[in-house]
């Protein structure tokens, strides 16, 4: 039986000719991510393993994103944890505060991921990498000690779901909408340690950032990893990014997948997600009319230089409704200053809105954006569970840039294209 791609990446760390679903394998690792929440809990493990450094200065990441620039004590101490641990041990790739980004958009940016590689991350959405083409999945602090100890990880090998895609997206469509769309059909726990593997003539309809939307939020499917063939488009972002020479993996022809989705890209609409799971989604003509208080629009979703255009293409000439706060934060300072220079900035503060620095701050409702009791956002983030973004009697809706831009100039979650028209 052959091997589907995600499985081939994980025999060749495993220097293993084959593997099967369901084994268990120790793998080498290309890199390992920590954040100022994770890191410091993976700092304290790693003393217990004897080791007087890590495995490779080069191939470990420290990122204080979630909680940066300092909210509180608290923050400040998690945060000088992972400096204190990146200057003892010569970190390579530490970046704080002016340097950093949110993890997932600034460890590509850095080219610090590329096609074929195999990396574990203390968060969640870890799996963002897939959008290259790498195995990449989100571990605990303890896994992560070990990886910074040791280069390696263990395994078990997922099965896989194979969506293949056709045709292209309708306007004011993106990845967004095709990942909540996705998960309002099989659910939050549809593709469970699986692997999420996307093929079809529909994958080059997509762009580089509508990938690394689709691959971050496979966990919220429940899945291992989400992952996407190497093609022009990955190997022309590679080659402005990352100084690796890509190593390209492609599914056997008799691979085998627990199931086949087919999913015509023209057929998805603007799809938002309702309180409180990801999979409780709504086509934007069955929304109605639900009344915000705030729009957030960035984080490692959403905060790409294509996301912000969008955004911004909506909000120029427009102001936001009197009654709505809106948040923009770009995922990295070279998508920000990105962003300034192409004029983005003008149209965001004249249309009212502010601008942020990279942060995953509002995201987990951890500063710069939290809610108050009775308050509903409009966010491009990953997640809308009760309490998300701040009180637990708060609301978070799911949606894309440009559902996020045209409901902050309605005062409630609006059609883009109905807005544009207006």
């Amino acid at each position: 039986m052959g091997m589907t791609m995600t499985q081939k990446i994980l025999a060749h760390h495993a220097k293993l000719e084959s593997v099967r679903a369901g084994q268990l394998i120790m793998a080498d690792l290309d890199m390992v991510l920590g954040n100022d929440i994770t890191a410091p809990v993976a700092i304290n493990e790693f003393g217990k393993f004897g080791k007087e450094t890590v495995f490779d200065k080069d191939k470990v990441a420290l990122v204080p994103d979630h909680f940066s620039p300092n909210k509180d004590i608290k923050a400040a101490e998690q945060c000088k944890a992972l400096r204190c641990f990146a200057h003892d041990h010569e970190i390579t790739n530490y970046f704080d505060v002016g340097q950093m980004g949110i993890e997932h958009a600034l460890l590509p940016e850095k080219g610090l991921v590329g096609a074929g590689d195999l990396v574990i991350g203390a968060d969640s959405h870890t799996c963002t990498y897939g959008a290259l083409g790498a195995f990449s999945t989100g571990v605990g602090s303890t896994d992560m000690a070990c990886g910074m100890a040791t280069g390696q990880a263990w395994f078990k090998v997922p099965t896989a779901i194979k969506f293949n895609l056709t045709g292209s997206f309708g306007p004011h469509v993106s990845g967004k909408d095709l990942i909540l769309h996705i998960i309002g059909m099989i659910g939050v726990d549809g593709a469970l340690y699986q692997s999420m593997e996307f093929s079809g003539e529909g994958v080059k309809n997509l762009t580089i950032d509508d990938r690394f939307t689709i691959a971050n939020m496979a966990i919220e499917a429940g899945a291992k990893n989400g992952i996407f063939p190497v093609d022009e488009v990955t190997l022309e972002y590679l080659k402005e990014h990352c100084p690796k020479e890509p190593v390209i993996y492609e599914a056997d022809s008799d691979a085998e997948y627990e199931r086949v989705i087919n999913i015509n890209l023209g057929t998805v609409k603007s799809t938002v997600s309702f309180p409180h799971l990801p999979s409780n989604t709504r086509t934007i003509d069955e929304v109605g009319e639900v009344r915000i208080d705030q729009v957030v629009i960035g984080s490692c979703t959403n905060g790409h230089i294509s996301d912000l255009r969008q955004a911004a293409a909506i909000l120029k000439g427009k102001k936001i409704a009197k009654h709505v706060r809106t948040l923009i934060f770009p995922a990295t300072q070279e998508i920000w200053k990105q962003a300034m220079h192409e004029g983005l900035f003008d149209i965001f503060i004249d249309s009212g809105c502010a601008v942020s620095t990279p942060t995953c701050g509002p995201c987990l409702g951890g500063h710069m954006g939290i809610l108050a009791e009775g308050e509903r956002a409009v966010s491009t983030t990953n997640r809308n569970f009760v309490g998300r973004m701040g009180h637990v009697k708060s609301e978070v809706y799911l949606a894309s840039p440009a559902v996020a831009a045209a409901s902050a100039i309605a005062g409630y979650i609006a059609d883009p294209a109905k807005v544009m028209e207006e």
